[in-house]
């Protein structure tokens, strides 16, 4: 049986790997699908009438593994941010498995779906589960000073990004300054949970 710390190297790669081919599967559904582009959601890219709707609910379960081989990959000691990146990976396959409606209408301007509201709800649940992960991250003195000092970054960026949304939602709804923000804080997810499987993958080869 393979050694603890080896395990977590494992599933730290594994995660970086996932993440990359996760960004850029959902990067070609999003650009080459036809959605109406900056002006809608991501989660467009992956509705029925898409022809990269496969593509699309590929790169979002590829996501969605990768947050949870960062929970493996995470010691004992940072358990609450493997919990939060747990919930996250569990959110991020449910909203891929339940497909939106065209455009993935959301209140409070537009009439939604059950299966609207089930996406998006899971979409945003684990998005700030993986916030809140940084956030964790960020102040736990067993992650280390490079953990730390990436989860501040992403938390930096990633927090007010949220704020942004949330009350851009709540204001204006749908149009180009929510499509804008929603790219923003996804890219910066991503490349959160990127650094971080480096991160780990690295500290456990040294």
């Amino acid at each position: 049986m393979a050694e603890p710390g080896v395990a977590r190297a494992v599933a730290a790669s594994a995660a970086a790997g996932c993440v990359v081919a996760g960004t850029v599967a959902v990067t070609v559904a999003v650009v080459a699908g036809p959605g109406p582009g900056l002006t809608g959601y991501v989660s467009e890219a992956g509705i029925t009438a898409s022809g990269y709707a496969g593509t699309y609910r590929i790169g979002v379960f590829a996501l969605a593994a990768a947050l949870l081989l960062l929970a493996v990959a995470l010691p004992p000691a940072l358990e609450p941010a493997a919990a939060l990146l747990a919930v996250g990976g569990g959110c991020t396959a449910l909203s891929g498995a339940v497909t939106c409606s065209a455009g993935c209408p959301l209140p409070p301007f537009e009439a939604a779906t059950v299966a609207d509201l089930v996406h998006g709800g899971s979409s945003v649940a684990a998005t700030a589960a993986a916030v809140f992960a940084m956030l964790a991250l960020a102040f736990a003195p067993a992650a280390g000073r490079p953990l730390r000092r990436i989860a501040r970054g992403g938390a930096a960026l990633a927090v007010p990004l949220s704020a942004a949304i949330a009350l851009a939602m709540l204001t204006v709804g749908r149009g180009s300054v929510v499509g804008v923000l929603e790219r923003l804080l996804l890219l910066v997810v991503a490349g959160w949970g990127l650094a971080t499987a480096t991160a780990l993958g690295l500290a456990r080869r040294s």
